[in-house]
Formats: structure tokens, C-alpha cells, sequence
């Protein structure tokens, strides 16, 4: 112990991971590879190009986020009931064809992708802001403060989800795409927190971490900038994963009828398309279809870019 403090006694000054310190490289920890091995911009796009999936898959999710966020300012907002239009093919005027009311399908798929990509994004954000929190102090402090956390944990683990949505879309307007957004991380948060916990109790008794327990770093610190920094693959790909699954949820919500179906989103024009029977008129097969694939290439792109993100942040995948 003395050896490690006359070791690291110009920490305080100089304010670097301990983990530079002592030696310890974070690409050498098993599994375990560190943001600071990555490269310029020039080095992301090399390492997602060595994996022609992933990189694809980058591509088809930034090009789902430009339409989404970007195209409904060259598209209105509102689309006018054209009874005359109803269940029309697809022609030039109205390339997927037009639903129920007459009205355009593509434009609302334009329309449609905003809520979707922002709610499943601001979810997975929560629930992984929640979930490395409390999961590093679970396993850092461990005593009452695990026992409590994961206690809490549990139990809303064993929640039927979809129950309790409807149960709470009773007595809470989910309006809001943050409220709608913050619900949903609020059920999605016990299972990123256990493998958390899990990797933290693992890496807890790393050098570098006794090290900065000696210096009295401060338990913040230590977690946050010592920890975590070293779990920055394994906490991105559940990030992704958590993504997926809110968006499900959410569009979910919608099919079931359980949020306002109000606005634009896939979800709604899925659930008009069931309710209004588009499903008997097969000229209304892209009305069904189109918020589907949208949905279903969205998850897919998100899914595969993980790939490279993968080989991005684990050096020992690169030349594999």
C-alpha cells in the first residue's frame, strides 16, 4: 500500500484515470476494451468499413434519422381527407397509396418516424442512465445498499409490463413522448442493472481501482471514471438493445390503443389500419406493410450497427 501511495502521489495534480497510472492498459483487460483506444473520425469509419453488415447497417439507420428528423420540413404536417382516394394503389401522385381517409401513405411514413426513433432513443437513455448508476453502486458498495437495489430490482422484473402500462394509460395521459419515453425506461431498467452489477464486482478488484481507493479518490470518482469508462462497449451494445426494445414498446402502446392516437407516428397508422379494417381491401396492403418494414428495417439497422460499433470499441476484434 505505501509503494502504490508514493506511486500515485502526483494524482491529485495531475487529474488522470489511475488507470494511465499504474500501468494497466484498459484494451488488456479481458473483454473489457476502453473509449481511449479509439481513433479520430477517420479511424471510426475505417473500423466500421472492415465490417460491411455493420457499416450498412449505419448507413440505413442515419438515412432512417435525415428522413425522420429532416424530411417532414419539405412535407405538411396535416393531411386533408380526400374521400374520393380512399385505398388507392400506388401511382405517381401517392406512391404507397393512399389509407383509409384518402390520404397520402408515404407522407406519413415521413411524418411518422420522429416519435418513434426520439421516444425508443430518450428510453433506452434513461434506463441505462438508471441502470450503470445504481448497478456500479450495488456492486461498489455492496452490504444494505445491493441488497436494496437489487430487492427493488426484482420486483420490477416480475411486473408484467404490458399490464401495467395499460393499468397506468387508465389513470396517466401518455401525450407526452418524454412522459410516454420515461415510463417506459422506468420498467426497462432491471436487466442491464444486474450484468452491470455483475461486471462491476468483477472489475472492482482491479489495481488500478485499489489504487485510487488508497488515494481516497472518492467513491464517485472511482466509479465513474475509473469503472464504467472500462464497460463503455458492453454498456453501448445494451444501449442499442434497449433502444430496440422501447421502440417495440412503445409502438406496442399504440397497436393496443393505450396511448393518445393523436399526431403522427407508425404505431397509430397501424392501429387505424387494424381498426378500419384495412386488412379486407387489398389495395390497402402498403398501408399495413409500410409501417412494418419501416419498423422492423429500423430495429434491423440498429441491430447490425452494433457490429462495428463492437469492432470500434474492442481492439481485439479488428483483426478477426
Amino acid at each position: 500500500m505505501a509503494g502504490w501511495i508514493r506511486a500515485f502521489g502526483s494524482r491529485r495534480r495531475n487529474n488522470k484515470p489511475v488507470a494511465q497510472t499504474v500501468g494497466t492498459s484498459l484494451a488488456d483487460l479481458p473483454g473489457q476494451p476502453a473509449p481511449r483506444a479509439v481513433a479520430g473520425g477517420l479511424g471510426l469509419l475505417a473500423a466500421m468499413a472492415r465490417n460491411r453488415a455493420g457499416l450498412l447497417g449505419f448507413i440505413v439507420f442515419i438515412l432512417f434519422v435525415l428522413i425522420a428528423f429532416i424530411g417532414p420540413f419539405f412535407v405538411p404536417q396535416t393531411l386533408p381527407a380526400d374521400l374520393k382516394a380512399i385505398y388507392q394503389a400506388p401511382s405517381p401522385q401517392h406512391l404507397l397509396g393512399t389509407d383509409s381517409e384518402g390520404r397520402d401513405i408515404g407522407i406519413q411514413m415521413i411524418n411518422g418516424g420522429q416519435s418513434i426513433i426520439l421516444v425508443g432513443a430518450t428510453a433506452a437513455l434513461l434506463s441505462t442512465l438508471i441502470s450503470i448508476t445504481f448497478g456500479a453502486l450495488a456492486a461498489y458498495l455492496g452490504g444494505y445498499v445491493d441488497t436494496l437495489i437489487m430487492l427493488v430490482a426484482d420486483v420490477v422484473l416480475t411486473l408484467p409490463q404490458i399490464v401495467l402500462l395499460a393499468v397506468l394509460a387508465t389513470f396517466i395521459k401518455l401525450n407526452s413522448p418524454w412522459l410516454l419515453a420515461a415510463i417506459i425506461a422506468l420498467l426497462s431498467w432491471p436487466t442491464l442493472l444486474r450484468a452491470v452489477r455483475a461486471q462491476v464486482l468483477s472489475l472492482k478488484e482491479r489495481e488500478y481501482v485499489e489504487a485510487a481507493r488508497v488515494l481516497d479518490l472518492g467513491t464517485p470518482r472511482i466509479l465513474f471514471l475509473e469503472i464504467l469508462p472500462n464497460m463503455a462497449n458492453f454498456i453501448l451494445m445494451n444501449f442499442t438493445i434497449g433502444m430496440t426494445g422501447a421502440i417495440y414498446a412503445q409502438v406496442g402502446l399504440y397497436l393496443l390503443g393505450l396511448a393518445p392516437l393523436a399526431g403522427n407516428n407508425w404505431g397509430i397508422m397501424l392501429n387505424l389500419a387494424w381498426v378500419r379494417g384495412a386488412i379486407f381491401f387489398k389495395q390497402s396492403l402498403l398501408y399495413i406493410l409500410a409501417p412494418v418494414l419501416a419498423i422492423s428495417l429500423l430495429q434491423l439497422s440498429i441491430v447490425t450497427m452494433t457490429r462495428s460499433l463492437e469492432d470500434i470499441f474492442n481492439p481485439r476484434l479488428r483483426g478477426a
